[in-house]
């Protein structure tokens, strides 16, 4: 039967064994030791000599001329001769100055320079990241720089299966790249132990905070050793922050690259005023307008956001993506790696891209919607100016986003510039945001003069020029109180045309039996009172007290109570049938009952 099967299919061929894509993404697979190491073709540059790059293990030195890096950033100059030394380091750095390269090249130098033996689970260097991205990416600079050493390591992070991290971990891994909360997984389940580490690094310290890791960070600080080289790099330096930082390291060495320029100054940065709803027009429109846009990510607020944004993209026939925490870990992975090979033009993301996207020749960044947190401008913004490299970024602003625009400038301590699309421009939220208006409007005649509020004394209007003033004494009752013509007020006896006639006196009504037209009141005169009526009648008497009708129902009632007719329903109602024979038990009397005999009346 299974013959005639296959027999009907025609060509069959059966089902290939099952085989590990070679290609997979770095912490997908196991991390092993490559049987043969590759050995270096390419020459060190002479300019590395002069540079700290020079200081370093030839092999390293090797893989950083491979990726073309010649001149070392401003961050890299001041860390890496620290770290070299074992000293510990506090770096506040804005994103894409070379961070990565600052903490990871010293690392792998000092684990070359003093090799160990390997213990299975007890790795010697950790590395903690906010996000699973930005883990991948630490991961795949350890693979470019160590390239030439060999160095085992194995990448951690939630979302995926558990199984190839605990087979890195198991053949030998020296190095550890990791997120906070599949760490503690894999050391409550003792497959790893951070009783060996000699270097710990604590990436993106603000971004964890942000993100609620600072019960696991302590966690994981108690278990780390007290002899150790501690690294700690932060975008921004709050005082919870610096907190964490000075129970982390000691002695450590201050490294901060422009803490009064927070922006890129390379970034060519514009603003578009433009209604809600019509965010997602203009988006096409500069996208089939503008062929320089060639490869752009688009920051949306929600995630629900950012899917709608792809599917407008699509019925333009625009190649887009999404990217955001509904997305498996396998969905953001092929995301990220269709945009970095240009299959995708566009890649719409949440803050969780953020930080941790680092994909060359970035032309645009979009800000679909500006962000809640301030800071997150400043890392959204350096996706598009990396190593060196021209940016320009785009701001969608509404009239309901004024205060966010307002916290930016605050922040960047400088205004955007505007650029205007006349098909989509909004007067209304260029008007919210205080642009296209005068600072200070004039104000309107009737408003007066404006008051000096910073200590200054009103001057006293004692001219007559002045206006009217304000009579004494009894205030707006007086008869000709506001009046504007006369002489005195005035000084003349012509009519004005803006003269009103004189308000009547205020009469104050008088009770009842008094005058009906009464002269004005004044304090001297008092309203006549109503004469007090001198006989007062008393209510009649009752000749005769009549008995209440209560009294009558209550003899009667009493009445009945002592018939013979009365007594019998009595012993019906206690012994529960009049027919039974009543017992002398039943009709004894209570030894109490002379207490309660009623008196006679």
């Amino acid at each position: 039967m299974q013959n005639q099967r296959n027999e009907s299919r025609g060509n069959f061929r059966p089902r290939p064994p099952f085989r590990r894509q070679r290609n997979r993404h770095p912490g997908l697979v196991e991390r092993q030791v490559p049987k043969e190491i590759p050995t270096p073709t390419n020459e060190i540059p002479e300019a590395f000599a002069s540079s700290v790059f020079g200081q370093l293990n030839p092999l390293i030195q090797h893989a950083v001329a491979a990726e073309a890096y010649e001149t070392p950033t401003p961050i890299q100059e001041k860390s890496i001769p620290a770290l070299l030394e074992g000293r510990d380091l506090l770096g506040c750095a804005q994103t894409g100055t070379g961070k990565t390269a600052a903490f990871l090249l010293p690392i792998l130098h000092r684990l070359a320079a003093n090799p160990k033996e390997v213990r299975i689970g007890h790795p010697r260097a950790i590395i903690l990241a906010p996000t699973r991205e930005l883990a991948a990416q630490i991961a795949t600079s350890v693979t470019t720089y160590g390239r030439f050493l060999g160095t085992p390591f194995a990448v951690v992070f939630g979302g995926v299966s558990q199984y190839p991290q605990v087979q890195a971990l198991k053949n030998g891994a020296v190095l550890v790249v990791a997120t906070p909360g599949r760490l503690l997984d894999l050391m409550e389940q003792r497959y790893i132990d951070l009783d060996a580490i000699e270097e710990f690094v604590l990436d993106e310290a603000d971004r964890m905070l942000d993100m609620g890791f600072m019960p696991d960070i302590k966690k994981i600080l108690s278990r780390l050793p007290l002899e150790r080289h501690s690294q700690f790099f932060s975008a921004t330096l709050s005082p919870e922050v610096l907190r964490l930082a000075m129970s982390m390291v000691k002695d450590p060495v201050h490294v901060t690259i422009e803490p009064d320029k927070p922006t890129v100054d390379r970034i060519n940065q514009q603003l578009i005023f433009v209604d809600k709803p019509n965010k997602d027009a203009l988006l096409v429109h500069l996208l089939k307008t503008r062929p320089e846009m060639s490869r752009v990510i688009v920051f949306a607020r929600t995630r629900h956001g950012s899917d709608k944004i792809v599917r407008k993209l699509d019925q333009a026939d625009i190649a887009a993506e999404a990217i955001h925490s509904d997305k498996s870990q396998k969905m953001r992975t092929e995301a990220l790696r269709a945009f970095k090979n240009g299959r995708v033009r566009v890649l719409v993301a949440t803050d969780i891209a953020s930080r941790g996207i680092d994909v060359d020749n970035i032309t645009h960044v979009v800000y679909f919607d500006l962000p809640e947190e301030t800071e997150s401008y400043v890392h959204r913004i350096g996706r598009t100016a990396r190593a060196g490299a021209d940016g320009a970024a785009i701001s969608f602003v509404s009239a309901e986003e004024r205060g966010l625009l307002k916290a930016v400038e605050r922040m960047i301590k400088k205004s955007i510039s505007v650029e205007h699309v006349e098909e989509f421009h909004s007067e209304r939220a260029e008007k919210a945001s205080g642009r296209g208006v005068p600072d200070t409007l004039p104000r309107p005649e009737w408003s007066g003069k404006k008051k000096q509020i910073f200590g200054n004394r009103q001057p006293r209007r004692d001219d007559a020029s002045s206006g009217p003033k304000r009579p004494k004494g009894m205030g707006r009752r007086q008869a000709d109180y506001g009046r504007r013509g006369g002489d005195d007020v005035t000084g003349t006896d012509a009519p004005r045309r803006d003269a009103q006639p004189a308000r009547e006196p205020r009469r104050k009504p008088f009770r009842e039996g008094g005058a009906a037209d009464a002269a004005p009141y004044n304090r001297e005169m008092k309203p006549a009172r109503k004469p007090r009526q001198e006989s007062r009648e008393e209510p009649p008497r009752r000749e005769s007290r009549e008995e209440p009708p209560r009294r009558e129902e209550y003899l009667r009632d009493s009445a009945e109570k002592k018939s013979p007719r009365f007594k019998d329903r009595k012993q019906t109602r206690s012994t529960g049938d009049a027919s039974r024979p009543q017992t002398e038990d039943s009709t004894k009397k209570s030894p109490f009952s002379r207490f309660f005999k009623k008196k006679p009346r």
